[in-house]
């Protein structure tokens, strides 16, 4: 297997296990109790957890993105100085990611007992969920770049997990932040899935949210550590080394 075919595959499998642990732990919340702030815990607190390992065991082969507007970003970073990703594996990595996204809700479904192949009817569209997306993704973006343009993206598995894990409960949209796993969610009626009319504006949020992340660290880190660009969300092999 060559080495870029190894990332897609870390890609694709690690961003199907992040959804089906959202989902999955959103399902059984669900099942358990019909408090919503419980059910926001338990679902909250699996997604820590669950990232945080993710990011350890696929980080050193594909970075970890597990997200589009991370992979575009580590492109858009280390372009002018021939680090990052290429154009052509921000859409390989993209394509990985949502058919991983898919997979991973169509196999929380399966896990427990429901109809792999649901449509969510969770509207969520309202001018406070758009905003919190905004945050949500310029902030993760944000931690995500400051930590390798100051070499510390070693530290990735645990802050971006607890950033994630924080943003559930301090934006209204409880923190997608991604439109891999907005897509993916779509696939699970659930509580934690999107309908597919909420999802255009989740990730034209997201996509904004990334561009203003991204502003703000070229701005604190100017061209400090541009190489390190290539080591979002952690080191992991160089992209000229396909």
């Amino acid at each position: 297997m060559t080495d870029h075919a190894r990332r897609l595959l870390a890609e694709f499998v690690g961003t199907a296990a992040l959804v089906a642990v959202v989902v999955g732990s959103g399902i059984a919340a669900q099942q358990l109790t019909d408090d919503a702030a419980l059910q926001l815990l338990a679902n909250s607190t699996a997604t820590v957890f669950g990232l945080g390992v993710l990011i350890l065991v696929f980080g050193p082969v594909s970075g970890a993105h597990f997200n589009p507007v991370v992979s575009a970003a580590d492109w858009l970073a280390g372009r002018r100085y021939g680090t990052g990703l290429t154009a052509t594996d921000v859409l390989t990595y993209a394509i990985a990611q949502i058919a991983g996204a898919i997979t991973g809700a169509v196999l929380a479904n399966v896990m427990f007992d429901l109809s792999a192949w649901q449509i969510s009817t969770h509207d969520r569209i309202t001018t406070g969920h758009l905003v919190g997306e905004v945050v949500a993704t310029a902030g993760l973006i944000a931690v995500i770049f400051a930590l390798a343009r100051s070499g510390r993206a070693a530290m990735s598995a645990a802050a971006v997990a607890s950033y994630i894990g924080a943003a559930y409960w301090f934006t209204s949209s409880t923190s997608f932040a991604n439109p891999a796993v907005t897509i993916g969610r779509i696939f699970s009626d659930t509580f934690a899935g999107i309908a597919p009319g909420s999802a255009p504006g989740f990730i034209l949020a997201q996509i904004i949210g990334a561009a203003l992340g991204l502003a703000l660290i070229v701005m604190l880190y100017p061209r400090s550590v541009a190489e390190a660009a290539d080591n979002a969300v952690v080191p992991h092999p160089s992209t000229t080394d396909h």
